[in-house]
C-alpha cells in the first residue's frame, strides 16, 4: 500500500532505466548530426561562385527565420538633445526613431577638429542594465574615438534608457532589465513566426542610417563592434547588413557545437530558429562577411568557449585566402573572464583605424576616463517611457503583428483554414521523428487504497521513452475498461493534486492513464544550472531553445508523445482503445488539445484551466513566465489559434 505522494517520488530510474538524460541526449545527437552536415557543406565550398551562393543562402534563410525585417524607409526624426565635452572629443546625445514611436537613445562620440568625412563605428551594447553609459562600454568607445574614429553607441531594447517595462508612475521597471526583459517580450514573438532578433537587427541597421546621415561620416567606411550581447548584435549585422565595411565581434563568436554542452540557455535575440537544421553555424557568420575585414575578439576564460572561437576562425581562413585577403581575418585573444577588456578595445581601435581610416594609432594614446553614467543620459529621467507617452516597445509591436495574423487568417474560408492548419500542425508534430516499436516495460504494480496502479515505460520514438501510470478501481479489476488519458502540468509528479479526480473517474468505471511527456514527471531532466528547470534559463528553457535551432519545438515533440500514448493504450492489457477520452489540465493540457485535433481516436476531451488562446497570452503585457517555453508553438498564428481548431480541440 502506498500513497499518491509516495508514488510521485518513485521514478522509473529507481527501477532499471535512467531516463533523466534522455531528452538532452536526443537533442544533442540531432544537433551533432546537423553540425556534421554543416561542416561537410562548408568543406565542399571550393570556388568563389559556391561561396557567393552560400552567402546568399545564409542571408535569405536568416532573414526569413527572423520573420523578415520591419520597414526602414521612414524618417528617423533624429534630434541632438545635449552635449558632453571630453578631452579631445565631445559626445552628442541623440534620440532617433527606428520605427514610429520606437525611440532609440544613443551617444555619438566625435573627435575634435574634424575637417572631412571619415570612418565610423557602430558600438552595440552587451547585457548590462546601463548599456551605453556603463563605464566598461564608455571606455571602449573612448578608445575607439582616440584612434580617430567616430563612434555611435546606442541602447538596445530592454537596457539603458529603453527599459520595456519601466512604469513611470512607479518609477521602477516591473520586469527586470536585460535578458529577462528580452525573453519576456521575445517569447511572445515566437507564435507570430517572429524573433526578437528582428528588432535588435533593425535598430542596429537604423543606427547605420543615422551615421550615414551625418556629414562627418564617410558612409562607405562604417564598422560595427560589440561584446557579449553586443557581440550577438554585431554578428546579426555581419549576417544581414551589406553596408558594413568591417566588423569586430567580441566575446560571442564561437560555434554552436562548442556551446551546446555549456549548460546555459541564451536569451531571445540569440536564438535563430532553424539555423542549425539548415546546416548553418558561427562559421557562416564569418562566411557572410567574406572578404570584408573581420577581427574576432575573445577572452580565454569566457563562458562562450574559446576553443569554439579558435576552430571557427581557423576553418574560415581559407575563404579570405580565396579572395587574396588572408590578412583581413584576425583573431585577438586576451586572458580574462567575459568582458570587452581594454586590451581587446585597443586591438579593435587599431583594426578599425587601419581599415576605415588608413592610419595606425599609437596604443599609448588610446586612453579612457569614463563619465558618471547619468551624464550621458539622453532623457531627463533616464527612461524613454517616462519622457514619451507614445513610446512603443516590442510588446506593442507584437500586438500589432497579432492583429495582422488574425486578419490574414480570417481572409481564408473556415474549412480551408482548418484543413490548412491541421496539415501544418501534422507536419510539425511528425517532422524529424524516428518512429519505432513501443516495446513496453511494465515495471511496477502497487495499490493506493481502492486503486490498483501499474507503471510502464515505452518508446515514444528512438531514444525517447514515454511514461505513464495507469489507475483502475479494484471493483472493476479484470474488466476491459475504457480509458481517460490525463495530460497535465508535472505529469506523474503531480498525482496528489489530482487525486480526487483520479478516484472519481475510476469509480465511474474508467481507467486513468496519467502521462509523462518528454521532460516531465518521471522523465524530468537533471538541472544543468542553479535555475529551477522550468524557470527562465533553466534546463527546460535551454532544451526548448536548443530545439528551436533544429526547427523543432517542445510543443510538437510532446504532442507526438501524446499520439504515441494512444498507440500504447492499444497494447495495454484490459483497456478498450475504442473508447478513449482525454483530460487536459493546465498549460500542459495544450499537448492533449493539439493531439485531439489530429487524431480521431480521442472521442472526447475535457479542458480545465488550459490556455485560452495564444492570442490572449501575447496580448497580455504581463504574464506568468513559469515554464512558458513549454507551451510555445513557433509560427502557429500564421495558421490557427487554439479556438479555431474547433470541436476536436474541445474548445467549442
Amino acid at each position: 500500500m502506498t500513497s499518491f505522494s509516495e508514488l510521485e517520488r518513485n521514478a522509473p530510474g529507481d527501477w532499471f532505466y535512467d531516463v533523466h538524460d534522455q531528452l538532452k541526449q536526443h537533442i544533442y545527437r540531432r544537433s551533432e548530426r546537423a553540425f556534421a552536415a554543416g561542416d561537410a557543406a562548408r568543406d565542399a565550398i571550393t570556388t568563389r561562385g559556391a561561396l557567393e551562393a552560400r552567402q546568399q543562402a545564409i542571408r535569405e534563410h536568416f532573414l526569413a527565420a527572423l520573420g523578415g525585417l520591419p520597414p526602414s524607409e521612414l524618417s528617423l526624426e533624429a534630434r541632438t538633445v545635449g552635449t558632453v565635452e571630453g578631452e579631445g572629443f565631445h559626445i552628442e546625445k541623440i534620440i532617433f526613431q527606428s520605427r514610429p514611436h520606437h525611440y532609440v537613445t544613443a551617444n555619438l562620440y566625435l573627435p575634435d577638429g574634424l575637417r572631412e568625412p571619415r570612418g565610423a563605428v557602430l558600438f552595440l551594447c552587451g547585457h548590462h542594465p546601463l548599456a551605453k553609459h556603463t563605464p566598461q562600454y564608455q571606455s571602449v568607445c573612448q578608445i575607439l574615438t582616440r584612434a580617430g574614429l567616430i563612434v555611435l553607441a546606442q541602447d538596445p531594447i530592454g537596457q539603458g534608457e529603453r527599459l520595456s517595462y519601466y512604469e513611470p508612475s512607479l518609477k521602477v521597471e516591473t520586469i527586470d532589465a536585460c535578458t529577462i526583459d528580452h525573453d519576456y517580450a521575445g517569447a511572445q514573438c515566437l507564435p507570430l513566426g517572429d524573433s526578437l532578433a528582428r528588432y535588435f537587427l533593425h535598430d542596429a541597421m537604423r543606427g547605420i542610417d543615422y551615421l550615414q546621415s551625418r556629414p562627418e561620416v564617410d558612409g562607405r567606411r562604417i564598422g560595427v563592434t560589440g561584446s557579449s550581447g553586443g557581440g550577438t548584435q554585431t554578428c546579426l549585422m555581419m549576417l544581414a547588413e551589406p553596408r558594413i565595411a568591417a566588423a569586430a565581434p567580441a566575446t560571442f563568436l564561437m560555434s554552436r557545437e562548442s556551446y551546446l554542452a555549456a549548460g546555459g540557455a541564451q536569451d531571445a535575440e540569440q536564438i535563430w530558429r532553424g539555423f542549425t537544421a539548415h546546416g548553418f553555424d558561427h562559421e557562416d557568420i564569418l562566411i557572410a562577411m567574406t572578404p570584408r575585414p573581420v577581427c574576432a575578439l575573445a577572452v580565454t576564460g569566457d563562458f562562450f568557449p574559446i576553443e569554439g572561437t579558435r576552430r571557427t576562425v581557423a576553418r574560415c581562413k581559407r575563404f579570405w585566402e580565396m579572395a587574396g585577403k588572408e590578412d583581413d581575418l584576425e583573431l585577438v585573444e586576451d586572458i580574462s573572464t567575459h568582458a570587452y577588456t581594454p586590451t581587446l578595445a585597443r586591438a579593435a581601435a587599431q583594426f578599425f583605424a587601419r581599415h576605415l581610416l588608413g592610419t595606425q594609432p599609437d596604443p599609448e594614446t588610446l586612453t579612457f576616463a569614463p563619465f558618471e553614467p547619468s551624464r550621458l543620459w539622453c532623457t531627463a529621467s533616464g527612461q524613454v517611457r517616462a519622457e514619451f507617452p507614445d513610446a512603443a516597445f516590442v510588446h506593442e509591436t507584437n500586438v500589432e503583428r497579432l492583429r495582422e495574423r488574425e486578419q490574414q487568417r480570417r481572409a481564408i474560408p473556415d474549412e480551408e483554414r482548418r484543413e490548412r492548419a491541421l496539415q501544418w500542425l501534422r507536419e510539425k508534430v511528425q517532422k524529424d521523428r524516428r518512429p519505432c516499436d513501443l516495446n513496453p516495460r511494465f515495471y511496477s504494480e502497487t495499490r493506493i487504497e481502492e486503486l490498483k496502479v501499474a507503471s510502464c515505460l515505452w518508446w515514444s520514438q528512438e531514444g525517447l521513452f514515454g511514461h505513464g501510470r495507469l489507475f483502475r478501481s479494484f471493483q472493476h479489476d479484470g474488466k476491459r475498461l475504457p480509458v481517460t488519458l490525463a495530460v497535465w502540468d508535472g505529469g506523474t509528479s503531480r498525482l496528489h493534486d489530482h487525486g480526487n479526480w483520479i478516484r472519481q473517474t475510476c469509480e465511474a468505471g474508467r481507467a486513468v492513464l496519467v502521462l509523462d511527456v518528454s521532460g516531465v514527471g518521471g522523465l524530468r531532466p537533471r538541472s544543468l544550472t542553479l535555475q529551477a528547470p522550468e524557470d527562465f534559463y533553466g534546463v527546460i528553457h535551454k532544451f526548448s531553445t536548443d530545439l528551436l535551432w533544429l526547427n523543432d519545438d517542445l510543443v510538437s515533440l510532446r504532442t507526438y508523445d501524446v499520439l504515441r500514448a494512444l498507440d500504447m493504450i492499444g497494447q495495454w492489457p484490459n483497456l478498450n482503445a475504442d473508447d478513449i477520452r482525454l483530460y487536459a489540465h493546465g498549460r500542459h493540457g495544450l499537448y492533449g488539445q493539439l493531439a485531439a485535433a489530429l487524431d480521431n481516436r480521442i472521442h472526447q476531451i475535457e479542458v480545465v484551466d488550459g490556455m485560452e488562446s495564444f492570442a490572449a497570452w501575447i496580448a497580455s503585457r504581463h504574464y506568468d513566465t513559469h515554464d512558458i517555453y513549454s507551451v510555445i508553438l513557433p509560427g502557429a498564428l500564421h495558421y490557427f489559434d487554439l479556438p479555431e481548431l474547433g470541436p476536436s480541440a474541445g474548445l467549442t
